[in-house]
């Protein structure tokens, strides 16, 4: 057993240090820039939206209009961000914000707003491209001297396309969409990264597929959450191989993956759970890593915070922790927000410009 419990050990650092260094390889170079705080957004998803900054204690920096209107729900991804820019879906203007990074005032600057074919419900970056899945369609937005273009230049009808799609995720050459209607499925990205040919179904979707919800990708894998049926899947090159049921914890409905490790934002049992994967194993390392105030309706991991949005019914919160190299959760701070609408979240490394 001891051997055993060194092998997973060691796997994990090594997949952890080959997604360091692939982040790494594929970040783009800044010599006027330094890696500076973690900061937390969430959005309002209110009539008039607003981008939520706040510090990795909960204390709240910023809250900066998207110029458009809320109104979401049911989904995750509603915020997403790459090194330059950050996206927030404004579902009921049917447009996507755009803001860059204000390296001098440690929060974002509005940019443009890019119109989308339906309502949008969740964002993603990669490939030199915005994406956008909406109630019907996804979308591929390409990015050239630090613009989003407002044209898409590929786009698709999803399977279902009956209003229940709830999040995208990059892979290496395709993107994968969740549609709580029980489907699961991918489109081709062409050799620029732009949307390509039409949506498929994934092979091999368990019989007992019920309400596919959360995803979080990795190269050619992704991890997406069957959630009504209580499980955790397994998805590469358009193939379900794995699938791991989530225990005494019900209905797992997003993740998050950073390193080794993937945790699971369990709404009606206002947990996470912690697993580790690796090859094709999606192993339960933890049931209850720690337990949420309300039920939480997105999470998101990076360089060592995680970060939770949930609602009780009367507030929403932004729950914050610090993860050690175990995968452990120490509550760092919460911000408590009057209402419950409160969608979407994203920890972003903020980058500060350097004097020479």
């Amino acid at each position: 057993m001891k051997n055993q419990l060194l092998g997973i050990g060691a796997l994990a650092l090594i997949i952890s240090g080959a997604t360091n260094a692939q982040v790494a390889n594929n970040s783009p170079s800044h010599t006027n820039s330094i890696d500076g705080p973690l900061l937390v957004v969430t959005a309002s998803n209110t009539a008039a939206n607003r981008l939520l900054v706040y510090d990795a204690t909960g204390v709240l920096l910023k809250s900066i209009p998207t110029q458009g209107k809320g109104g979401v729900g049911g989904n995750a991804g509603g915020i997403a961000h790459s090194y330059d820019h950050l996206a927030v879906v404004n579902f009921g203007s049917s447009n996507v914000s755009v803001f860059n990074q204000d390296p001098e005032h440690s929060s974002f600057k509005f940019q443009q707003l890019i119109t989308s074919i339906s309502s949008p419900v969740s964002v993603a970056f990669g490939h030199d491209h915005l994406y956008i899945l909406s109630t019907t369609h996804v979308e591929s937005h390409p990015i050239k001297d630090n613009e989003v273009s407002f044209s898409p230049d590929g786009m698709a009808s999803l399977v279902k396309a009956d209003g229940s799609a709830a999040q995208v995720g990059v892979l290496n050459d395709q993107l994968i969409i969740s549609e709580k209607s029980n489907a699961i499925e991918t489109v081709n990205l062409n050799q620029h990264g732009a949307v390509s040919g039409a949506t498929t179904l994934v092979a091999d979707i368990p019989a007992n597929v019920n309400a596919p919800f959360g995803l979080a990708t990795r190269g050619d894998s992704a991890y997406v959450t069957i959630a009504h049926a209580d499980e955790i899947s397994l998805v590469r090159k358009g193939d379900v191989l794995t699938v791991t049921g989530s225990g005494t914890q019900h209905a797992p409905c997003w993740v998050a993956l950073d390193g080794p490790y993937l945790f699971s934002a369990n709404s009606p049992s206002k947990s996470i759970s912690r697993y580790v994967v690796y090859g094709q194993n999606i192993i339960q390392d933890a049931a209850v890593a720690t337990q949420l105030t309300g039920s939480p309706t997105d999470i998101d991991y990076n360089a060592g915070l995680a970060a939770v949005i949930d609602s009780n019914g009367t507030l929403s919160h932004v729950s914050i922790f610090k993860v050690d190299d175990d995968g452990n959760l120490t509550l760092n701070g919460v911000a408590q927000i009057n209402g419950t609408a409160t969608n979407g979240v994203a920890v972003v490394q903020q980058h500060t410009e350097t004097i020479f």
